[in-house]
């Protein structure tokens, strides 16, 4: 499943059932965070360091500007190989070399964190080309040239140079990539005919931009920022644009091409159930976006309780607001009536900054430990908005060089409904993601492979229980936009239904279309797009909502053993401190604070930053 090791690292995800047999692990304190061991740190940064070494790209996502900045990761199968090996080899070396019975408590739990997701990785191994290279979500087409736009930094003319090194490089990695699809092709691995339309859009968009297209305009508009004469200038957007058309288009064309070839022979059946041992794969995927034994049928199962429960929710505010009808008739209603939607970006836009503006005022009376990162609001590019989401963030460079970035997709407005903006911006944003990964990337004691991996079911989940958060905060004061809130958190209990319905019980795109269609209130738009996100990207949806349950389960626990003891900043410090752990380690370590609370009272465990 490869774009490169800076993609896959978005995806990590530690597997519950490799710790099932370690002792509870109690949660590091700040000052045992502050003394680690040595040679076991060392083991971690030697793994870091030559993982980074492995991917330009990943060193520019840590804002590290060195030999390697113009250049682009090797996209090979060797690649791909060679990281594998990397992180059993240094499994190996860790388990030969420590006993985690002997180690710090910090430490035990980076061995474990380590261990874990080594054993992790290794069910996934048999099928590392069962992913898609292209597609709408995650495709190189677009992820590549908008690497550079968002992610290349250019503060004097040989990083502007380094670009251009990068866009004449550009041409091998599509290359590369495209030979691979083409051999995963002949093999039976491609997506639905139904994808190919929106790469096949991407790369048009281009290629018929000519010199005005997204990435050229992009080095333009940084160089004209440089204090540099015009001249030079002049001189690197020469050479931008001759390796632009002597290296990318002739390199595009050749992929539009093989899209056009695979798109008439590509299959009509949507889940990876259709691949070989495609069980197997979806049950590894479930299992590592998770972290849970939960199998498919159960998490269908789960997904239809949830859905059942929210709707009964959501009648309680079509109460409120004297509504008469269906449940079905009240979506409609927010479905079509254009009160429920903005009618301009700009507007948009302006609603979600003031949103974040007042959430941003009340975090200090619910966290110990604030972002330290800047928050930027930024609609998606134009030349990849028709296919991207509708929503997503990127992390913050851990220099401080580039801020988290909370993207929305305006594409389609009528998509966007006024009423989902509160929670979507409070999941994206604060306390949402930004939050969680700016004191992950900020924790500086910290092995790297903890400072910047994940845990879908850590990060997701935080993310969702951020949306009702926001409710136990005092916002979501206009009814209709609570009634977004169950909206969002109802979609993200209907994905577990979708999903698992998609990839194991065989269901077609139209079947779990008109699923959602029956039991939430989005637009056709929005269904239609999610759910072409579920097939191309399948298990990840199921993480949100069994994440969020799990910090939901244990922040109740915590009350009710607590208390008037119980501190929510002190319960949420316990959560974030250590960075994303697997759901089974997160509950020990909520288990092991409730009962030093009952030994030392509250305390709060905020970090210096």
């Amino acid at each position: 499943m490869r774009l490169s090791a800076i993609f896959a690292a978005s995806m990590l995800a530690l597997a519950s059932s490799a710790l099932a047999e370690q002792p509870a692990q109690v949660a590091a304190s700040p000052a045992e965070q502050d003394a680690p061991a040595p040679a076991l740190n060392t083991l971690f940064e030697e793994y870091d360091a030559a993982q980074l070494a492995l991917s330009p790209q990943g060193k520019s996502y840590r804002g590290v500007r060195d030999g390697d900045y113009g250049k682009w990761d090797d996209m090979s199968a060797a690649a791909d190989e060679r990281s594998h090996r990397l992180l059993k080899d240094t499994a190996e070396r860790m388990r030969q070399a420590y006993d985690p019975a002997t180690l710090s408590p910090a430490d035990a739990l980076s061995y474990r964190l380590f261990d874990a997701l080594a054993q992790r990785r290794a069910p996934l191994h048999p099928y590392r080309d069962y992913g898609y290279l292209f597609d709408q979500m995650n495709g190189a087409q677009s992820q590549l040239p908008a690497f550079l736009i968002n992610i290349h930094r250019v503060s004097n003319p040989d990083e502007a140079l380094a670009y251009v090194s990068r866009i004449e490089g550009l041409g091998a990695a599509l290359d590369t990539l495209t030979d691979e699809s083409r051999a995963r092709a002949e093999k039976g691995v491609m997506p639905p005919g139904w994808v190919y339309p929106y790469v096949i859009s991407d790369i048009r968009n281009l290629l018929d931009a000519g010199d005005g297209n997204a990435v050229l305009v992009d080095i333009a508009s940084k160089l004209e920022k440089l204090a540099i004469d015009d001249a030079r200038k002049t001189e690197i957007n020469g050479g931008a644009k001759h390796a632009w058309h002597q290296s990318v288009v002739p390199a595009y064309q050749r992929l539009l091409a093989e899209m056009e070839r695979q798109q008439a022979i590509a299959p009509v059946e949507d889940g990876v159930w259709r691949f070989p041992d495609g069980d197997k794969y979806y049950a590894a995927l479930l299992a590592s976006y998770t972290t849970t034994d939960l199998s498919a049928d159960q998490i269908h199962d789960l997904g239809l309780s949830e859905v059942a429960r929210i709707h009964g929710e959501m009648r309680a505010i079509m109460a409120q607001v004297g509504f008469t009808g269906t449940l079905q008739d009240f979506f409609a209603f927010t479905r079509t009536d254009p009160r429920f939607y903005h009618t301009s970006r700009e507007d948009y836009l302006a609603d979600a900054a003031r949103y974040m503006a007042a959430m941003e005022a009340k975090l200090p009376e619910f966290f110990a430990t604030l972002p330290k990162d800047p928050l930027v609001i930024k609609p998606v590019e134009a030349f990849r908005e028709k296919s991207a989401g509708k929503a997503f963030y990127q992390s913050p460079a851990p220099d401080g060089s580039r801020p988290g970035t909370y993207y929305v997709n305006l594409y389609n407005l009528a998509d966007m409904s006024r009423n989902e903006l509160e929670a979507l911006a409070y999941h994206e944003g604060v306390p949402g993601h930004h939050l969680q990964r700016s004191i992950q990337t900020g924790l500086g004691d910290m092995p790297p492979f903890r400072r910047f991996g994940g845990v879908t079911a850590y990060s997701e989940g935080w993310g969702l229980y951020s949306e009702e958060l926001g409710k136990d905060m005092g916002f979501y004061t206009d009814p209709y936009s609570d009634f977004g809130r169950l909206g969002m958190e109802l979609w993200r209990a209907g994905r577990l239904v979708v999903d698992t319905g998609l990839h194991h019980k065989r269901w077609s795109r139209e079947q779990a279309i008109q699923y959602l269609a029956d039991n939430t209130p989005n637009p056709e738009g929005d269904i239609r797009k999610a759910i072409e996100r579920y097939i191309v990207y399948p298990g990840q949806a199921t993480a949100y909502t069994i994440g969020k349950l799990k910090i939901m389960e244990l922040r109740a626990l915590a009350r009710a053993e607590l208390g008037d003891r119980f501190d929510i900043r002190a319960f949420h410090e316990v959560i974030l401190a250590n960075g994303p752990v697997p759901l089974d380690v997160m509950e020990q370590n909520v288990r092991a604070w409730i009962a030093g609370q009952g030994q030392e009272g509250p305390a709060h465990s905020g970090h210096s930053r």
